[in-house]
């Protein structure tokens, strides 16, 4: 019998994204698969069901119907039902987010399912397209800018008009990882003057290939992992006053310091909130890991003064269409890599899966 994956209807108020595209499901078909996807999956994202069926899968109405499964692949941690579905000795690839579902990952693991999560596949160059963090995160910088503009009371570019002369806005983005990278991008395509900031000194020579100006705060070599070692008070000092002055200059800050499994590391305080100009839009896209800002809240509009700040929790699933497509890609290269002869084979061995399986508070 083939294998059988199942893609699921992802079930939160927020989430349009979709873990498989014909494109994926076609592929999936060619390693062996049957693909069963749950009607309505990809909606969200522009997925029509017959765009499905047109590629190869089956859609029923609930994956229970062609239960268990060998195989779910899926978006968000599947631990509301959906993991029962999976028989004993398959998988399940997505975002786990293992920190915060150990009991479940150890239940899977005694039932001898393989739990693959996305997040812990290693950052080297022979997972690249396997990547799930680093494609979500450029959908979300992208997100973010553009949610930014439709809050900001002004224009970004700079326009000449027969009403006068319209200056540019000013956006600041800290923390220029890939998605810090991708909204210095987009802002200055949209025409913003774009500064932005990053603790790691190399980070300069990128900000500025791109248009931007760098922020001359004070920076610090990383450790051998490649994360910033803590930071001591006196340089957290410079840091924070260099800042400061930057920050209440904006119009816009977009905030994107994080760092798996830990609490998200504080860049601006309320007090520098304050001292920005009324009609100013902050966004936080930490909120939901403990906030780069003080007074974030996930998914809420906090107003400070006339400032906004916003803590969306939802970005790459604003642009679900493309979002699903990078994703549904590193998902399909994860899991071709977990299939011999049209059958899982899973390799604990193996030098990206092994690493990414989760057995219980994020330990592989």
């Amino acid at each position: 019998m083939p294998m059988l994956v199942g893609i699921p209807s992802e079930h939160t108020a927020t989430e349009r994204r979709v873990a498989a595209t014909p494109t994926s499901i076609a592929t999936l078909v060619e390693l062996g698969a049957e693909v069963i996807v749950e009607a309505g999956a990809g909606d969200g994202a522009g997925l029509p069901d017959h765009a499905f069926t047109q590629a190869g899968a089956e859609v029923v109405a609930s994956l229970a119907e062609r239960a268990p499964l060998d195989a779910l692949l899926c978006v968000a941690p599947p631990f509301a039902g959906l993991a029962d579905l999976v028989m004993d000795g398959g998988a399940i690839v997505g975002f786990l987010d293992p920190s915060h579902h150990a009991d479940e990952l150890a239940a899977l693991a005694s039932r001898g399912v393989d739990a693959v999560a996305i997040e812990m596949i290693p950052r080297t160059t022979l997972a690249q397209a396997m990547d799930g963090l680093s494609s979500q995160a450029t959908a979300a910088g992208y997100a973010a800018v553009l949610l930014g503009a439709s809050e900001m009371p002004k224009f970004m570019p700079m326009l000449v008009t027969a009403a006068g002369t319209i200056p540019p806005a000013r956006a600041l983005i800290l923390g220029v990882g890939v998605a810090g990278l991708q909204a210095i991008a987009t802002a200055r395509r949209l025409g913003a003057v774009v500064y932005a900031y990053d603790i790691r000194p190399e980070t300069r020579e990128q900000v500025e290939s791109l248009g931007a100006r760098f922020v001359d705060a004070p920076t610090q070599e990383m450790d051998e992992g490649g994360y910033a070692r803590a930071v001591d008070d006196d340089l957290a000092a410079r840091q924070r006053e260099v800042l400061a002055t930057v920050v209440a200059e904006s119009d816009l800050v977009i905030t994107t310091a994080q760092v798996p499994g830990r609490t998200a590391p504080r860049l601006i305080d309320a007090d520098v909130v304050a001292r920005m100009r009324p009609g100013s839009v902050v966004i936080d896209m930490a909120a939901a890991s403990g906030g780069n800002v003080e007074g974030s809240i996930p998914d809420e509009r906090v107003d400070v003064g006339g400032v906004t700040i916003l803590g969306p929790t939802d970005l790459a699933a604003r642009v679900a269409e493309d979002a699903s497509r990078m994703f549904a890609r590193n998902l399909t290269e994860v899991f071709t890599r977990m299939v011999t002869d049209g059958a899982l084979n899973v390799d604990p061995e193996d030098p990206v899966v092994g690493p990414a399986l989760a057995r219980g508070g994020g330990a592989s």
